[in-house]
């Protein structure tokens, strides 16, 4: 099968040997798959985030000096099962899964390539004709589901998400399913400020310009309480948002910051802000998200911003390192 491969810490087109399913195993082909931050920080820096994982008593080991498949924002199609395997859905039946171990794995082979082997328990279809590479956003958009869950969302919250790259769009979108009003949305991009307000912020800010907190003054009131969505993952943007926030403030960190951050406790303890930490999503959340994207009452088609074949991840990968030029590319490895 072709793949795009990561290999010394570069993305390299190469083929490997078709995965052979066993028994409780589907054989499927990926249609479309997306680039996460989580594949740009396994080639920049795989180890370092591997042991983090590690400490945090998750994950599994990952050997970086052999070769890895990443991918696991995918959609597939059934091709074949494993011997004596239940067959739950057709063969050509698009799917999805919720990705345990798939992506980021020395054995298991994830959506960069052209075939992969997935848990048959864990198959999820996709109905309606969502077309592939927007069943693929499932994962990424029940992320900013599952941090809107964290926030235990109540009518009083005037939300500001802070970022809007791929996990604040997820926020904005999970936030407006949820009925919220008066979300303010910032970002330095033009093109995600855009975004914000197709996905459903209603105010959005350039940070060069002004300062998020300032709007969201200006339509609070007694009755309205500051729930903040970081999304960025960078370093000082927590400090920054406790230097912006009123007293008793709720903030969700819902971008994953890979390096040591630094901040100043006392300033977060005056105010008495809480801040909870979140990642990824429950099994529940992951086929909720897929439902909504299949019944449209998630609209995520302004996301995708290029799709590519395996020949294409190296550079895709690169120019989503610099948050101007893309939001979410597509891995069609058929391409």
């Amino acid at each position: 099968m072709r793949a795009a491969v990561l290999r010394g810490g570069r993305m390299v087109a190469d083929t490997l040997p078709d995965p052979v399913p066993a028994a409780g195993q589907a054989l499927v082909k990926s249609l479309a798959c997306g680039i996460c931050g989580t594949d740009l920080h396994a080639m920049h820096d795989g180890p370092h985030m591997m042991a983090q994982f590690r400490r945090a008593g998750v994950g599994r080991p990952l050997d970086f000096a052999r070769d890895i498949v990443l991918g696991h924002e995918f959609c597939c199609e059934i091709l074949d099962y494993g011997p004596d395997t239940p067959q739950p859905f057709r063969r050509g039946t698009h799917v999805t899964a919720f990705p345990t171990g798939i992506g980021l794995s020395n054995t298991l082979s994830g959506g960069f390539g052209e075939l992969m082997l997935l848990d048959v328990t864990r198959l999820e279809p996709v109905t309606n004709g969502l077309p592939p590479h927007l069943a693929a956003l499932t994962e990424p958009m029940a992320v900013g589901v599952h941090a809107v869950a964290k926030a235990r969302l109540t009518q009083r919250d005037l939300p500001l998400v802070i970022g809007c790259g791929p996990v604040g769009l997820a926020v904005i979108a999970a936030l407006k399913l949820q009925g919220a009003a008066g979300i303010v949305a910032a970002d330095f991009s033009p093109a995600r400020r855009a975004l914000a307000a197709r996905m459903g912020a209603d105010v959005v800010v350039d940070p060069r310009m002004d300062t998020p907190y300032r709007h969201w003054h200006e339509i609070a009131d007694a009755d309205r309480d500051a729930l903040v969505f970081e999304c960025t993952g960078a370093a000082g943007v927590l400090q920054q948002i406790l230097d912006g926030v009123p007293v008793n403030a709720r903030i969700v960190m819902a971008g994953a910051c890979p390096v040591t951050d630094r901040f100043e406790p006392l300033v977060g303890t005056l105010k008495e802000v809480n801040i909870q930490f979140a990642v990824a999503y429950t099994a529940a959340e992951f086929s909720r998200t897929l439902h909504d994207l299949c019944e449209g009452r998630l609209d995520v088609s302004a996301m995708v911003t290029a799709r590519v074949g395996t020949a294409g991840v190296a550079r895709a990968m690169a120019e989503l390192s610099d948050p101007e030029r893309q939001v979410k590319i597509v891995v069609e490895p058929w391409r």
